[in-house]
This record gives structure tokens, sequence and C-alpha cells, in this order.
């Protein structure tokens, strides 16, 4: 079954804070278009793929420009987009992402708001054709299984949404009437609520293969979610953020096949279930990022990416190099994103320990295409300089040539669109992630992640460290860099809202309210009983 179906009917499906309308794809009738239980599930399931990526500004979870990944990413000590002369200024958007003043943010954050709303409209649609249509041609439990796959799908675009706004509306109907904005930890408990009900009647199958499952929201998926939201609970249950006091992990509680387990003991439980599915480290790194990733056996939900057949795009790499070296390849480029100096310093750069993943994530120092030194126009070779990044590089030296530049994913040398439609798929949920959650919620309830965490290490031959909270995040920036995870790390840390890298602490931030992003002033405009997150209040 193709999971890349386009939505073939005419929708109108109103949420409080936009209407979010579908062309009519198609001049079949609703009827003609939900007559069969193959095209019932391609037009109310499938059909609900086509929102995990995306082929333009804020749409998609990964691949494209300032949406969620962008948000996650160049606001942390990780990555980070300077100006470099004329080019990357782009009215102070990246320097304001980067300083969290969230200057120039309402049009990019109200699209990103607006995608994901629409992925949960499009859900709440497909509930409401799965309960008319389906009772008629599917049996009891076939409908619970393609119920149980939207309300999943469902549930995690609401975790994207609330882990950056905080509190935000909750709709789960297509009725038009208003929506209620309850307290985050109410949507929090409603997300692993979804999940725990929804993930026994998922398949148990691994859909980063190519075959039917392939792309799929599966059981894998949903575990690796639940150890999110148990390993974030204290920030995610915490309603009251800017007044430096979080609930307990220990005192926050989950019921797991039966058993009342504590926030980092439920951890590690979900992380168990991912085990016991048989994802594995893949023994060489690099391989989880190659072009063709589908036989990974550690990349456990991705965005299927296919030149020819899908419209997902993945425009990091091509952001990131200079322009000889995306000519190089046979792409363009643009010289944009590289990491910061606090990351490279992470992975021991220039030192005698040295991480291995250093040179497996980033290019630096000289460049060099199929054994041949790059050479930029005017004659001289391309030298990236990791520690000459600043956040605006104007007049620099090395205004063009500072960062370690984004490489992780193996350069498809036929993608089309300049690199941009490539074969690789994109890595969103990984098990080495799982690993790590499991490392860190065993260290938080006073046992030792030694062995979880060293199992990761040793997968690229670095010497073994004890679990600490220090060594596993430092470990997360090395071992997920690039992936879109660093912004919440931080904040579970707390430490996103303090001084990192070349980022200062904002006056009044030290309250913390930049830990979830403003509710979009043109969501508020369409919707006047929205109410604004702290801090932003006055803006």
């Amino acid at each position: 079954m193709n999971i890349k179906a386009t939505l073939i009917l005419t929708t109108a499906a109103m949420l409080a804070t936009s209407c979010l309308d579908e062309n009519p794809r198609s001049q079949l009738t609703e009827d003609q278009a939900f007559d069969s239980s193959t095209a019932l599930y391609q037009n109310t399931v499938a059909t609900l793929y086509n929102y995990i990526g995306g082929n333009s500004d804020s749409q998609g979870l990964q691949g494209t420009y300032r949406g969620v990944y962008d948000f996650n990413t160049f606001t942390t000590d990780e990555a980070i987009i300077p100006t470099r002369g004329g080019d990357w200024y782009d009215g102070g958007f990246w320097q304001d992402l980067y300083r969290h003043t969230w200057r120039n943010y309402d049009e990019a954050l109200y699209a990103t708001w607006l995608y994901l709303y629409k992925a949960v409209g499009q859900c709440n649609l497909s509930l409401d054709r799965l309960d008319r249509y389906g009772k008629t041609m599917l049996t009891e439990h076939e409908l619970a299984v393609s119920k149980a796959e939207v309300r999943a799908l469902r549930a995690m675009f609401y975790y994207y949404l609330m882990d950056l706004f905080g509190r935000i509306p909750l709709h789960l109907t297509t009725e038009m009437k208003q929506v209620e904005q309850p307290e985050r930890s109410v949507t929090y408990r409603f997300i692993v609520s979804e999940l725990q009900e929804c993930a026994p009647l998922l398949y148990n199958k691994m859909s980063q293969h190519e075959g039917y499952y392939y792309g799929k929201f599966t059981q894998g998926a949903a575990y690796f979610l639940l150890a999110k939201l148990a390993l974030n609970a204290e920030v995610y249950a915490d309603d009251c953020w800017t007044d430096n006091v979080r609930p307990e992990g220990k005192d926050i509680f989950f019921t797991v096949d039966g058993q009342q387990l504590n926030a980092w003991q439920a951890t590690q439980a979900y992380c168990r279930k991912v085990e016991d599915l048989g994802y594995r480290l893949e023994a060489d790194y690099a391989a989880n990022f190659c072009i063709t990733n589908e036989t990974s056996a550690e990349n456990i939900f991705t965005i299927p990416m296919d030149k020819t057949l899908y419209t997902n795009i993945f425009k990091n790499l091509f952001r990131s190099r200079h322009y000889s070296h995306g000519s190089a390849v046979g792409t363009l480029s643009e010289n944009g994103s590289c990491a910061t100096v606090a990351a490279v310093r992470t992975y021991g750069y220039g030192t005698p320990d040295e991480d291995a993943r250093f040179r497996l994530n980033c290019y630096a120092d000289t460049v060099s295409v199929d054994g041949r030194v790059v050479i930029m126009q005017g004659g001289a070779p391309l030298v990236y300089m990791p520690l000459e990044v600043r956040l605006d590089l104007t007049g620099s030296p090395y205004e063009k040539t500072a960062g370690a530049r984004m490489y992780k994913y193996e350069i498809d040398r036929t993608a089309y669109a300049d690199g941009q439609l490539q074969s690789n798929d994109i890595v969103l949920f990984r098990y080495a992630d799982v690993l790590l959650m499991r490392a860190e919620a065993k260290v938080r309830n006073g046992e030792d992640g030694t062995d979880d965490l060293n199992a990761v290490r040793r997968r690229v031959g670095m010497a073994e460290r004890q679990a600490t909270l220090a060594t596993i995040l430092d470990e997360r920036l090395m071992e997920l860099m690039w992936e879109g995870w660093r912004r919440q790390d931080l904040i579970r840390y707390g430490l996103f809202h303090k001084a990192y890298d070349q980022r200062p602490q904002l006056d009044g931030e030290d309250d913390a309210h930049t830990t979830v992003f403003p509710i979009p002033q043109r969501a508020i405009s369409l919707n006047g009983t929205l109410k604004q997150n702290p801090g932003y209040e006055t803006e």
C-alpha cells in the first residue's frame, strides 16, 4: 500500500485558531473515496504520513527551514547560523533564534503552529471518517487498529506542539466549536494516555525497512515517544515553568503493564519495550545515515525519502556546505549553518582525545572530495575553521569559512533539486537515543547507567566513561548531533535559559520563560480566548 497517497476528497476541518481547508484533489464523491477497506485506509490513515516530511518552509518535522527542527536546533549550544557578510542576516532572524530574543518570529512560529494543527485537524477528520464508514466494512478489531494508528499520529503531533508551545489548545473532534486551552500537564497526560492505549494495537514491526510497514508509526515509535515523555516528565508536568520549581520525577507516576512506576522507572520500562522489539545498535554508526539506510536495525522512525517517488526535501546539508564544497559534489549550497564552538570542544576537536564521531558528523579543516582538495574561487583551498565561529562574522577573515559543517548523512551524488531530494531517509527516532535515555533515567533514579552509556561509546571505539548527568549530556550531543534533540535536552537539564557558548542570558530570562515559545500572535488574534505564555504577555 502506498503510504504517500494523497487526500482525494474535499475537507474543511476547523480549529479554533484557524480554518484548515484542503483543496479537492479529485472529482470523486466522498462515498466513492471510501467505497472499500483499502480506499478507507488510504484516505484516512495513509494520507496522514504526508505531514511527517515537507517541501516548504515550516512544514514537516525535519528537512525544511524555519520549522520544528530549526527551533529545536539553532536555539542551542549545538549549532548556529552566523551572519556571513551579506548572507544569512535575514532581518536578524537567525541571530534572534540563537539569542532567544524571538524578534521577527511570529510568521515562522505561526506557520509551524499551523502546520502541526493542520496535521492534528486531519487526524480528527480521519477518525470521524473511520467511525462513519469503517463500521460497515471493517471488523471491530480492524477498526480499532486503524483508529489506533491515527490516534498515535495525532498524539505525536500534539507532543511536538506541547514541547514547543507549552499550554496549547486541545482539539479532538471535527466540530467547529470553542476549543479549550488546558494546562500543559493535562495535555501531557492526554498524550501519554493515548500512546499507552494505542501502542498494543499498532504493528509490532520495524518501519524503517522497505515493504508494507515502511514509514509507518509502529509500536517502536510509540514506545520511543513514551520513553521521551517519561524522561521529560518534570518539564511537561510543570504548569508554572517560570517559578524555578519543578515536580520531582520520583513523585510522578505512570502505570506500565499494571505497575506503578515513577518517571525514571517508566522511562526504563519503555526503553526495554523498544529493545524487546529487536532494535539494536548498528556496528557502523554511519550506516544509519547512508543512502540506503532502509537496512538499518537502529533507526526506529524515519521520513522515507526517494528523489523520484516522494516530494519530501532535506535542505540541512544543502544549507551548511560552502559554495565550492557544494559544487565539488555536484550540487548548489548556501554556506550557512555550522557547529558552535561549544559543540566542537565537547568533541575534543584537535586534541588527542577527539571523539571519533566528530569527523562522522562534521566537516572540518581542509576539505577534499574524491581525493582532491576543494579549491575556492580565487584559488585558495577550502579550509573550515571550527573555532572561529561568531554570531556575526561580517568582516572576519573567516567570514565564509568559519565553523565545522554538517556531515552526518552520506552525500547522494544522484540527488535531485541540487541535493535536496535525496534517497537517504531522514532519521527521527533511533535506538542509540533509547540507550542514552535509559542511562540518564537510571542515574536520575540513583542507579548506574554506565553500561548503556558505554554501549554507545564502544560502538565508535571510544574509551569508557562513568555515567553521570554531565557525561550523558555530552554524549547526547556527540551521538545525536544534527538530529534535533538538543533544545529538549538543555531544557531538561535546566540549561536552555542560561548563558552558553557565545549566548549571554537575556535580562529577565532567569525565570525560564524562554523554555517554551510564545503562542503566535496571529493565533491569538484569530481566537481571542487563547492565553499567552508567561513572559511574553507584553510583546
